[in-house]
Parts: C-alpha cells; structure tokens; sequence
C-alpha cells in the first residue's frame, strides 16, 4: 500500500475509533451485532489473545520504542499506535488496559499479542493463547 493510502486508512481508522456524538466507533471489519450497538456496549471485538515476552524484550516494536514485556502494551494489526484497549479474559472476567505499541499477532486466528505483564495481569500465562474480549477504555 503506498504512503498516502496508508496515512489515509490510518486516519479513517482513528475516526472510527473516536466515532460520532455517540462515541460507538468500531473497528473496520469488525463486526458488532445490533442489538449490542443498541445497548451502548463498549466491545470493539472478540477473539484469540496470545503473549509474547523475553525473545524480543528490549528489540524495536513496530511504532519504533522498545519492547518492554513488563510494561502493559499490545501488538495490534491495525489499531493506530497509542490507542488504549482494554482487555478482558471471559474465563476469569480479570481486564487490564493496554497500550497499542506494535503490529501482529502474525498467527492466524488471533486478535491481539500482549506483552507478557498483559498476559500475567488477566490469567493468560499458563495457557499461552485464549478468548478475550476487546472493549473501549
């Protein structure tokens, strides 16, 4: 994709984010049924999290700072950097707020890569990858 298409995309992705007088924005190609949106629910998507930490702690994420696994940030395909999301484990109902610092997961099937603090802080450690709910802040 060139440069002005991206920029582009990102920005119609920011405005999506913040939405209109409602503030009920989603992000594009997620899908949220009506009767949800009619309720005021604050979920942006649900899906497969997974975690990442030691391999690639102090490396360059995507957004050009380095990764800090104990840090509460996130790996997301196409929330722009910065965006705050926060996370909650249905098993377990535990959430934790991230931060969107980098691009992936790159495994089909997943939503979101949290940094391993992220992880730890909603019970995902132990079982590497599982269901989680995206919500707005």
């Amino acid at each position: 994709m060139n440069p002005s298409r991206r920029l582009a995309s990102l920005g119609l992705v920011g405005l999506v984010l913040t939405g209109c007088a409602s503030g009920r924005g989603r992000v594009p190609g997620e899908s949220v049924p009506a009767q949800q949106e009619q309720a005021g629910d604050d979920e942006i998507a649900r899906g497969q999290a997974s975690w990442y930490g030691g391999k690639f702690h102090g490396r360059r994420t995507a957004s050009g700072e380095r990764f800090d696994m104990n840090a509460l940030t996130a790996a997301h395909p196409s929330l722009p950097f910065g965006t705050r999301v926060r996370v909650r484990n249905p098993r377990n109902g535990r959430e934790v707020l991230v931060r969107i610092n980098d691009r992936g997961p790159f495994t089909g099937g997943r939503i979101i890569d949290l940094s391993r603090a992220a992880a730890e802080a909603i019970g995902l450690i132990q079982a590497g990858v599982g269901p989680v709910v995206l919500l707005r802040p």
